[in-house]
């Protein structure tokens, strides 16, 4: 899942915490390049897709050379232009012409014009055939209805919406993409019928063949060890005295296994800018000053953290998804909730976070004005072991001689968790769940994975028994709708099957599953304020009541950043890179 698609920046709360170093070019590693200003990212697993329209990951490299209409301001989160200069919605709020920029054009230098908008969304988002996670947030009303998207000029594109729908324009934000590079895929079947575009730009793909519209363009790639960035020569954006942007003209992001080789990178001296997680924070803060750079702090982040069980009751060719008998646990309200009373939140937080976080209780960030707390009959589960036995027994489960909990068949309760590997952050915290969870007689088999894995078992294969992993976050609901809605890509607890793939035979959905995608649906097509807040807060209500993703921490969002490197504008929802088409480096950063 990646619901929120359509933001421009990394998210700290997928857990890959991003490294970042802004260095010139160093003529020794790089000896056939010029030596200019460049900038290094560090992440901790392989690219799965170059195809933007099939990614469901994040960070991803679509940050840097996409955009689409819109974008979002990354300290205000206000709406500005992007591709589109300017746009004009009607009274009644259902038409919107937007007018694009003078003279766009790709990174190959062919015209980006009206005709690659109106395929993007009609050939390619709205196309039935092509599962990607952006329908979900361009999907309108009951009836699941897309807008209707056509051609005015060759600067203006209508979309003409069936109902009033308040996120739309913000949604406006997702790429666009190339028609002359794409559109002879979608037309052409592979020998099962399907189009070409779903084996389109994979990760074998050349990088200099992704034709795009961003700030930067791949050049190369390098399996598990890098890929270059290169300034796209036709990005549209230039400065009040017409030079081109962005300043930065190369950056490298590093794939790096380990969080610990990045701070280590970091302390050398050979990265300028680290993503800080907290049990680096002392350690960087007693070398602030000494180390020439600034500890920004974002508050906390946005985005969740989480467990969650598979309620999937479907088979595949006969098989079931999840064994029966573990289904039949994971299905019940008591099973999930005391689980979550049995997990020792605070003590996470202060040991593994080093209190730098907050307990989460909410699948909406804190920062969006629709987010509610206890206060507003927000049900909350602390830490309470006792109260987590007798749920159990009330459920029918027993404790043998040896206080093992037993189901009411005699079955030991146990499953297997699995996260990505490589993050010390989220192994710690998959081992104190196993231990927590060990004190009210279940065992849990703690397995990290990589993280290309994890995501086959989670949006493909769908046989998997618990995960820990987290959502990015932002400050308007809706996009979180593919989360949320019954069929929607990211419906993660209990997935439907994705376009293409073996059909699922005998998956149910819960009356409470149903209500909040009412809700959802109902909370887009409010334009009045109040009244959506009241929506998203029964909405948040539900979730914590029934308990399909059980809430952890929200850590702060911090980064070190380098005092030579100028125009940073940190914050938890757009972080250190949102604008960094003006991010500019003093002479004194070479290496």
């Amino acid at each position: 899942m990646f619901p929120v698609i359509l933001r421009k920046r990394l998210m700290i709360l997928v857990a890959l915490l991003s490294t970042i170093a802004i260095a010139s070019c160093n003529p020794a590693n790089f000896k056939t390049q010029a030596a200019v200003p460049q900038i290094v990212v560090s992440t901790l697993s392989d690219p799965k897709t170059f195809n933007y329209a099939l990614n469901s990951e994040a960070p991803n490299v679509f940050t840097y050379i996409y955009e689409g209409l819109v974008a979002e301001n990354g300290i205000t989160g206000e709406v500005e232009p992007a591709l589109a200069e300017s746009w004009d919605i009607s009274p009644d709020k259902q038409r919107i012409v937007f007018t694009l920029r003078n003279n766009l054009k790709w990174s190959d230098g062919q015209p980006l014009t009206a005709d690659d908008v109106v395929f993007s969304y009609n050939e390619i988002y709205f196309n039935k055939e092509i599962p990607t996670s952006i329908k979900d947030v361009v999907k309108i009303g009951e009836n699941d209805t897309f807008p209707k998207v056509q051609k005015l000029s060759d600067r203006q594109v209508e979309f003409t919406l069936p109902e009033p729908f308040a996120p739309f324009l913000r949604n406006a934000a997702v790429a666009i993409l190339p028609a002359h590079a794409l559109r002879e895929s979608i037309i052409t079947k592979d020998s099962e019928g399907r189009p070409q575009f779903l084996a389109k730009w994979g990760t074998d793909t050349h990088p200099a063949k992704i034709i795009c519209n961003g700030p930067y363009r791949m050049v190369n790639y390098a399996t598990s060890e890098r890929i270059i960035f290169e300034r796209n020569p036709y990005y549209w954006r230039k400065d009040d005295q017409g030079n081109p942007m962005p300043y930065i003209q190369r950056f490298i992001w590093k794939i790096v296994e380990s969080t610990d080789t990045s701070l280590l990178q970091f302390r050398s001296g050979g990265l300028d800018a680290l993503g800080i997680s907290p049990e680096y924070f002392a350690l960087l803060k007693r070398g602030e000053k000494r180390g020439k750079y600034t500890i920004y702090n974002g508050g906390p982040t946005l985005g969740t953290s989480f467990i969650a069980f598979n309620l999937n009751k479907g088979q595949r060719n006969g098989k079931p998804l999840v064994n029966p008998i573990k289904s039949r646990w994971f299905n019940q309200l008591e099973f999930r909730q005391a689980v979550a009373y049995a997990i020792d939140r605070e003590t996470m937080n202060q040991n593994i976070f080093q209190g730098l976080g907050e307990l989460q209780n909410s699948p909406i960030s804190v920062q969006s004005p629709y987010y509610i707390t206890a206060k507003d009959g927000l049900k909350v589960y602390n830490y309470n072991p006792k109260k987590a036995q007798q749920l159990l027994l009330k459920a029918g489960f027993k404790y043998n001689q040896n206080n093992q909990l037993l189901d009411a068949d005699g079955n030991r309760v146990r499953f297997t968790m699995i996260t990505n590997s490589g993050n010390k952050i989220r192994e710690a915290m998959g081992s104190q769940i196993k231990q927590d969870l060990s004190k009210i007689g279940i065992q849990v088999d703690f397995a990290p994975l990589a993280f290309n894995t994890l995501i086959e078992k989670l949006n493909n294969t769908i046989e998997w028994e618990c995960y820990l992993l987290g959502f990015t976050g932002s400050i308007e609901p809706n996009e979180g709708a593919n989360i949320w809605a019954v069929n929607g890509s990211s419906h993660r607890f209990n997935q439907p099957a994705k376009a293409g793939t073996t059909p699922i035979v005998g998956r149910e959905i819960s009356d409470w599953e149903k209500e909040i995608h009412r809700l959802y649906i109902k909370g887009a097509q409010e334009l009045d304020e109040n009244k959506r807040k009241a929506i998203y807060a029964e909405t948040q209500r539900i979730t914590q009541e029934n308990l399909p993703f059980i809430y952890l921490i929200n850590p702060l969002s911090m980064s070190a950043v380098r005092d030579r490197i100028k125009g940073i504008k940190y914050s938890a929802l757009g972080g250190s890179l949102w604008n960094i088409h003006e991010l500019q480096v003093t002479k004194d950063t070479a290496n």
